[in-house]
């Protein structure tokens, strides 16, 4: 699979800007053909040699980069040699989608299941034993806690948890 191909889609642009970070996008961004060693890449980049590494080592945990270490036999120091697999790059995706879609089902469950107080002066949410504790009135303003309609939140949830669904084949197999 074409490197090239990969890094024009937004969304994996996005993926890797989300696990790299800034500073460590453009050694996500110019995966060479082969191996490369963390200096060649360093220098080839003008980057910090720790920013390189860094990256590196954020895709070889994502199963994105893995590395072979060979030996200098005059100095008995080790060299890393750094390849790119970026074909896993779909697959991490599908599975950032299910954790997601998993986070969103409990979230969603855990919103319909209580009830919610706001101060609107501080902006701070509070479960209903919560606010019961605080006799219904803000630990910060003293403003009263006034109930909080969260419709609005947890048909959006089920809007995003419908799409993630549809997109990833999924079919229904609770009560939500």
């Amino acid at each position: 699979m074409a490197f090239e191909e990969l890094l024009n889609d937004p969304v994996i642009q996005k993926y890797l800007h989300e696990l790299v970070g800034p500073t460590g996008m453009p050694v996500a961004a110019a995966p060479p053909d082969g191996e490369v060693t963390d200096e060649e890449l360093a220098e080839e980049l003008g980057l910090e040699l720790n920013d390189v590494r860094r990256a590196l080592f954020i895709l070889y945990e994502n199963d994105l980069a893995s590395y072979r270490r060979v030996r200098d036999e005059d100095s008995g120091w080790l060299t890393y040699l750094w390849t790119f697999h970026y074909e896993n790059i779909p697959e991490n995706l599908e599975e950032e989608m299910y954790r997601l879609l998993e986070a969103l089902e409990e979230r969603l469950d855990y919103e319909r299941n209580h009830e919610f107080y706001l101060s609107e002066p501080a902006g701070i949410r509070f479960e209903f034993s919560e606010a019961m504790e605080l006799g219904f009135q803000c630990p910060e303003t003293g403003a009263p806690l006034e109930p909080m309609d969260n419709v609005d939140l947890v048909e959006a949830m089920e809007h995003r948890i419908d799409e993630l669904r549809d997109e990833l084949n999924v079919e229904v197999t609770g009560t939500n």
